[in-house]
């Protein structure tokens, strides 16, 4: 028997189990999950953690955690959430992950905003390469003008691209040793500017026409670019602050929130978009509802407050989803098992 809680259409759903316990399943139609309490909590003591900024998932199915908890930056899960390894000292401002395949060798790319740089490592830890403020595009006098959120890595060629949301809201585009190539954007109200371009990704899902999809948080959309800064389209998420876009199969995962005011607190959730950029599922939010084709506002779903500020969002071979979240008191990663 399963109970339907919430006015906002299938989003919240308790079931009791076989063991007669109660379980949560968070989403809408054909993507629903099922929320596993007590994943991946660690001894605060021995690992502790700050933001929980973001996660990917090596090669080996391992799954990867930044937080700018400098104790140890890195924490390395199994699916089970039991702990592997951790590393990372030196990393205060530790905010953006990406891993990137490079010739059969994996690399982690972490945006820090307090050390105003993006730094390249291999899956050890040791730093091979670190990108500094560009001062040769003209747009920036002093380091500190430069607090990176994000970066993506274009698989054809290892181009990579940065944007600095913190900051500026330019995106940079450097070949693979980090020459710079082109800077794009910049503050504004216009289609080709942000408020705040917080996450990016090379969208190779069409891929003979592969695009950048980029966050513009503070207007609550997503951006979509030409891979050298052309604006194609605008996707308003209305109600939403896009972190970033995560890609898996054919659709577009991000962790989002309302307000970090008083007015939305625990205000987190999750997006899915299609490949035709429609959101089709958003666990912990309203059920998603369109009128003459455009997104209306989304909010919170109340009857589910196990999201405080979701970040991002992980998602495994298997389609389940790790949400690790920033101010958040220092709670470790949720996980969402597909249904």
């Amino acid at each position: 028997m399963a109970t339907l809680l919430g006015a906002a259409g299938p989003t919240l759903w308790v079931k009791k189990s076989y063991a007669g316990k109660k379980e949560t399943v968070l989403g809408h139609g054909s993507y629903k999950y099922r929320v596993i309490e007590g994943w991946g909590v660690l001894d605060a003591g021995k690992n502790p953690v700050n933001d929980c900024h973001e996660m990917v998932e090596d090669a080996k199915g391992r799954l990867i955690m930044l937080t700018n908890e400098t104790k140890n930056n890195i924490l390395i899960y199994d699916k089970s959430g039991k702990l592997l390894e951790s590393w990372g000292t030196t990393y205060p401002g530790a905010h953006g992950l990406t891993i990137s395949d490079e010739g059969g060798e994996q690399f982690l790319y972490i945006t820090d905003t307090n050390r105003n740089q993006v730094i390249k490592t291999d899956l050890k830890g040791k730093e091979v390469m670190k990108l500094d403020y560009p001062r040769e595009t003209g747009k920036y006098d002093f380091p500190n003008q430069f607090i990176p959120t994000e970066t993506a890595i274009n698989p054809a060629n290892g181009d990579i691209y940065v944007v600095d949301g913190y900051g500026k809201n330019f995106v940079m585009q450097y070949n693979a040793k980090g020459e710079l190539i082109r800077h794009f954007g910049g503050a504004g109200d216009t289609a080709d500017t942000f408020n705040c371009c917080h996450g990016i990704l090379v969208d190779t899902r069409v891929k003979d026409n592969p695009t950048l999809m980029i966050t513009d948080r503070g207007h609550m959309q997503y951006k979509r670019f030409t891979l050298d800064g052309t604006h194609l389209k605008t996707i308003p998420m209305p109600g939403s602050f896009v972190c970033r876009p995560v890609n898996k199969g054919e659709n577009i995962y991000a962790a989002v929130y309302r307000s970090t005011t008083q007015e939305y607190p625990n205000s987190g959730y999750i997006t899915i978009l299609d490949k035709d950029d429609k959101v089709i599922s958003t666990p912990g939010g309203t059920a998603p509802e369109y009128k003459g084709g455009k997104l209306q506002e989304q909010r919170k779903d109340r009857s589910f407050m196990g999201f405080m500020h979701p970040h991002d969002v992980c998602v495994d071979g298997d389609e389940n989803l790790y949400v690790p979240q920033w101010a958040s008191k220092k709670t470790y990663p949720v996980k969402l098992e597909r249904v």
